[in-house]
């Protein structure tokens, strides 16, 4: 008996690092990939689709897988994209942004399956985000004014990754394949 306990507890490990490597795959694919560089942004933003696959990470998932799709997912782009300064900043700043979303979102035994405790997971985090992104500009370029530039662009990925994670989100759980 306890040597099939022992196998299902090697096989839930096995599962859970296999999800934990695609989610920071489709985080790193949707933000290297599926993005956009802002011409009013003085420091160079982006736009770009990470947020999508950290908010549906999050919300299918919960605050760990969401935490660890964000962090290593994006930080993982700063560093092959030529952005390695940035790493450390994105690394804290999407983690955090992914275990908020997941915490709230699967607050109360809601798992995810709440709509509106969505949104207000997405919003929170999405301040989170605004304002760390803010404070990292602020310390790497040694301007507090230049970072607020930034604000729109960052605004418009959480929105874009609202629209179209949520709806994607709920069809994965109702389908169950997960």
């Amino acid at each position: 008996m306890e040597t099939i306990k022992s196998q299902e507890q090697v096989n839930n490990k096995t599962k859970d690092i296999a999800y934990s490597g695609i989610l920071i795959s489709l985080v790193f694919i949707a933000t290297k990939f599926l993005n956009i560089r802002l011409p009013i942004s003085i420091n160079g933003g982006l736009i770009h689709l990470g947020n999508t696959m950290l908010f549906i990470a999050a919300i299918v998932f919960g605050k760990k897988k969401g935490a660890v799709a964000g962090a290593f997912g994006m930080a993982l782009f700063d560093i092959v994209s030529g952005w390695m300064a940035w790493a450390p900043g994105t690394f804290i700043v999407r983690g955090v942004m992914g275990y908020l979303v997941g915490s709230i979102s699967w607050a109360k035994d809601r798992n995810g399956n709440h709509l509106g405790w969505n949104i207000i997971a997405i919003v929170v985090a999405g301040i989170w985000m605004i304002a760390g992104y803010y404070v990292t500009e602020g310390i790497l370029y040694g301007n507090w004014i230049a970072p607020m530039t930034s604000i729109p662009g960052n605004i418009i990925q959480i929105v874009v990754g609202a629209i179209i994670g949520l709806p994607l989100a709920v069809a994965l759980k109702k389908a169950k394949i997960i």
